[in-house]
């Protein structure tokens, strides 16, 4: 499973993108079960944020949803935070 995501906005305006290939490693369930949590409570449209807040796209496979800080799940921010701390 390929997880993608996409943060843009923050005070300077540089868009991150990062992914994740499960594909072969040990912890492969434990990435898909949080990327299913994340989605579960994600936008199909891009919600409004804050100023200078980050706004973010989470893709898993064939599905995107939208989501923007402060209203962050505890899924989505963990993994987000795991996806562009671990990804390419």
């Amino acid at each position: 499973m390929r997880i993608q995501v996409r943060r843009t906005g923050g005070f300077a305006g540089i868009a991150r993108h990062c992914e994740i290939d499960t594909a072969g490693r040990a912890d492969a369930a434990e990435w898909e079960a949080l990327a299913h949590a994340a989605l579960a409570d994600g936008r199909a449209t891009a919600p409004t944020g804050v100023p200078d807040g980050f706004q973010y796209r989470i893709t898993v496979g064939d599905r995107t949803v939208h989501c923007a800080d402060p209203h962050l799940t505890d899924a989505q921010r963990a993994l987000i935070s795991r996806v562009l701390k671990e990804g390419a």
